[in-house]
């Protein structure tokens, strides 16, 4: 059903754009004042998460960048227009009354028939959001402007109705954000139960057995093509670490490109991972394990990947289970150089410090964690299901109240 529609279900509604209800607000150049200090909430200052500003900075005009030119006061609503999907949102609070933001906000200001926190919700429409990701502009860098923002059409209830929508959705929503707060809290727990459970097992083998270089392990540690392959429509899978998920320690094959069978054939054998081996990210976001399984096909692997091929007489699950503990990690990021995108050598790799376990005990080990990871991806599982009911209520919550029907 259209704006317009629902209109004539609601004969005390009607139809606005953004531009009809919110004023014009004021630019300021602080470079004008160079020894003065001012308050600048840039792009990144905005969270996703809370719809808060949470990290304005002081800064003295002299300093300020070109896009400190926006002046905004309590009760704004800021809202970027760079990466518009993100919904980056929030309104302004007291503290900041007359601080700066970044041009990548457009600042709405209601006029006296528009509730200001009404205004904040209306953001968060369904067809709002949906308007924003179908005109946004631009490959590396979507943005839409403020006149597209401005055009956007919205059902406009009486000032008293506004009130009593804002009322109910804020006592609604704080609720909502509890229940998400424990239920982020509780997934938190199940996956450091795990993690701790890891680190208890690493701490004890070592204590028994002593540690030996990772290198003692395997039969080769090396990594993938440092030449980009040509790519083809069809043919072997070519991952990058983009493909390997940091939580779930798999690899993703939905969103990879391909390479000739010719080209996959001429790599080294040390560069063609098979069920058994392990893959180590070691470049960027590093130190994230993960067992290659029958399930993977053949694949090969960039550079940024380093591939651990365990020796017969190790147990390839234990290991991985290990390389994943907070200890290994711990090591590689002391052995890590880089400062924009932190590497980890084949040498430093090489000489990762593990358990000096036997195989028998590396059995055993696997079994008890096999178990516990089970029990902690279920529980993991659950929290995850209850997150995304609860941003769905949140939602329907928003489209019932903007279509007037929210009783």
């Amino acid at each position: 059903m259209s704006v317009a529609a629902r209109a004539v279900t609601q004969p005390n509604w009607r139809v606005v754009r953004l531009g009809d209800v919110c004023q014009k607000t004021e630019t300021i150049n602080p470079q004008n004042t160079p020894n003065e200090e001012f308050t600048y909430v840039d792009v990144s200052s905005v969270s996703n998460q809370t719809f808060s500003i949470e990290t304005p900075t002081r800064i003295f005009g002299r300093d300020a960048p070109s896009r400190a030119r926006r002046l905004i006061r309590t009760g704004d609503v800021v809202f970027a227009t760079v990466r518009p999907t993100l919904m980056r949102v929030a309104q302004v609070p007291s503290p900041l009354d007359e601080a700066v933001c970044s041009t990548g906000y457009i600042v709405l200001r209601p006029r006296p028939e528009l509730d200001a926190r009404f205004l904040f919700y209306s953001l968060f429409r369904p067809s709002f959001q949906g308007a924003m990701e179908s005109l946004q502009s631009g490959a590396s860098y979507p943005a839409v402007n403020d006149g597209q923002v401005l055009a956007q059409p919205m059902l406009l209830p009486p000032l008293e109705e506004q009130k009593r929508i804002v009322a109910v959705l804020d006592q609604t929503f704080a609720a909502l954000d509890r229940a998400r707060a424990n239920a982020e809290a509780n997934l938190a727990d199940a996956q450091s139960l795990f993690v701790a459970s890891i680190r208890q097992r690493f701490e004890s083998d070592v204590a028994e057995f002593g540690s030996v270089d990772l290198n003692a392990f395997a039969e080769h540690v090396t990594d993938g093509d440092h030449q980009p392959p040509p790519k083809v429509a069809t043919g072997v899978p070519f991952i990058t670490i983009s493909n390997i998920d940091k939580v779930s320690r798999c690899i993703g094959f939905s969103d990879t490109f391909y390479v000739s069978e010719e080209y996959f054939q001429r790599l080294n054998d040390k560069r063609r991972a098979k069920s058994g081996d392990i893959l180590y990210t070691v470049t960027g976001s590093f130190g994230i394990p993960v067992l290659v399984s029958e399930q993977c096909g053949d694949f090969c692997f960039q550079r940024h990947i380093g591939l651990i091929r365990p020796k017969p007489s190790v147990n390839s699950k234990w290991l991985s289970y290990m390389l994943g503990c907070p200890q290994v990690y711990e090591q590689a990021d002391d052995g890590a150089t880089g400062t924009a995108q932190r590497t980890v050598s084949l040498k430093v790799l090489r000489r990762l410090q593990v358990p000096n376990a036997p195989e028998s005990k590396q059995r055993a080990a696997v079994r008890e964690l096999d178990v516990l990871s089970d029990r902690c991806r279920t529980l993991a599982s659950f929290y995850q299901s209850k997150l995304a009911g609860l941003a769905a209520l949140r939602q329907s919550l928003l489209q019932k109240a903007f279509a007037g029907e929210l009783t």
